[in-house]
């Protein structure tokens, strides 16, 4: 007898979410909507309440155990509850929380950073990437004396008023690909705060070069690869042309490696495009799920915080427990780790292709083995936010919350992340339940 995709999901035993509902729901009472961060609203079937994460798994207050791949929203790229660094972190308990003053183990942290990026002669640590991004703006500014910045489309360099813009704008508010209106992330974000924003789609270098020719730019900040929206590689040639622009207009070039830092390789994605920024930014996979960042560069430029009186502060900056997980997570980034995850990645991104195929839905899986980005509905890899406009969004919530009953929990934009625990057996269950949950979005009709 042939069972439909429709009766098989019927049989299986799904998991039921009902208690983190609950919860999310009394806790609304202190916090709001339940959370603390926007980004953690509105998740499908309901934003969940977790009691513990080993390795890959994570395990909620329904008592279900998910394979994880939002894995903190990319730092925990050794995994949940690691031993070397709750090691390190114990340690370091013991002799002490906060000193307002230095610590050895800061300069280790600072040493190895260092050590990995290319751009790294100097660096000042804080304690997420939305500051640091926004102290490399300031730099640029300082070091040019100017006061205009370009972003781009799609790409995301935190919730600061004055950065906030066509992160992910609707195309009826962007204006025309070749010249893009900004569009506020936000309520309560004052226009003016766009007045020295420019804003650019990305992996278009003739556009870029010809902005840079008016002299007025102090810098340009970008995702290396595209990874907030997609996980979009830069087109051949296009770093190595942004940097030359750049270089010659006098303007700073701004690596934001908030994601791809310490996830796509041991130096980031500008060590793995061999294209060197003046500035570059760092957080999540850092110091794997510490609140830790870093803003690291010329020297001549970092040393403006010291020297050349632009101001940098905060109490928890280079806080001694959280550089203790920093210099335990850099020690055990090593070539075996990335090459584990790597081999991983492909597995699961090549299964995740033969079963769209084989069930005719159309879908693009592309990025990197270490955070990749699944595009439903497109045909063809996208090279710009403006492509990833047109993905079917709604079926592509209707697959994650399928995979979350089935026990793999993915984020609802789309990005995969992996970690090293993630091994050759996760993936196997990761597909067995990707191919069911397919099967029962496209019986359901959601695509």
């Amino acid at each position: 007898m042939t069972i439909s995709p429709s009766e098989a999901s019927a049989a299986e035993t799904l998991l039921s979410f009902e208690t983190s509902a609950e919860t999310i729901q009394r806790n609304s009472q202190w916090m709001a909507g339940g959370v603390n961060s926007n980004f953690r609203l509105n998740i499908a079937p309901t934003p969940l309440v977790f009691e513990k994460g080993v390795g890959p798994y994570l395990y909620d207050v329904d008592g279900n155990r998910l394979i994880d791949y939002y894995l903190g929203m990319g730092p925990m790229i050794l995994g949940h509850n690691p031993a070397a660094l709750t090691e390190a972190v114990t340690a370091q308990i013991a002799n002490g929380i906060l000193f307002a003053g230095q610590t050895a183990i800061e300069a280790e942290a600072a040493r190895r950073v260092c050590e990995l990026v290319p751009s790294a002669e100097r660096l000042r640590f804080g304690s997420s990437g939305s500051e640091v991004d926004q102290a490399a703006i300031r730099v640029a500014r300082a070091a040019t004396g100017r006061t205009k910045i370009i972003k781009f489309e799609g790409h995301y360099h935190g919730w600061f008023d004055n950065i906030l813009w066509s992160t992910a704008p609707g195309l009826n508010a962007a204006g025309p690909y070749e010249a893009p209106v900004p569009v506020a992330g936000s309520k309560g974000q004052p226009a003016s705060e766009a007045d020295d924003l420019v804003v650019l789609p990305w992996n278009d270098l003739d556009l870029l070069e010809a902005r840079l020719r008016q002299g007025d730019i102090a810098g340009v900040i970008m995702e290396p690869a595209m990874c907030n929206q997609g996980a979009i590689h830069p087109a051949p040639g296009y770093l190595e042309g942004v940097r030359a622009a750049c270089s010659a207009a006098g303007t700073v070039l701004i690596f934001d490696e908030v994601i791809t830092g310490f996830r796509v390789a041991p130096g980031g994605a500008q060590s793995l495009f061999g294209v060197t920024p003046d500035i570059s930014t760092f957080g999540k996979a850092i110091a794997n799920g510490f609140p830790v960042a870093a803003i690291v560069g010329r020297a001549d430029l970092i040393d403006l915080f010291s020297t050349g009186g632009v101001v940098h502060g905060g109490t928890y900056n280079a806080q001694p427990i959280a550089m203790a997980a920093t210099a335990a997570t850099l020690g055990s980034l090593t070539p075996a780790l990335y090459a584990g995850i790597a081999e991983h990645g492909n597995t699961l991104m090549a299964g995740m292709r033969e079963i769209f195929a084989r069930e005719g839905v159309p879908a693009v899986v592309e990025g990197f083995p270490q955070i990749f980005h699944i595009a439903l509905g497109l045909d063809r890899p996208a090279t710009h936010y403006r492509d990833l406009t047109q993905m079917n969004r709604v079926a592509y919530i209707a697959l994650t919350t399928a995979l979350l009953k089935r026990g793999v929990r993915a984020l609802e934009r789309g990005a995969w992340f992996l970690s090293s625990e993630h091994d050759a057996a996760v993936i196997a269950e990761t597909l067995d339940a990707f191919e069911r949950a397919v099967k029962q979005i496209k019986a359901d009709g959601a695509i």
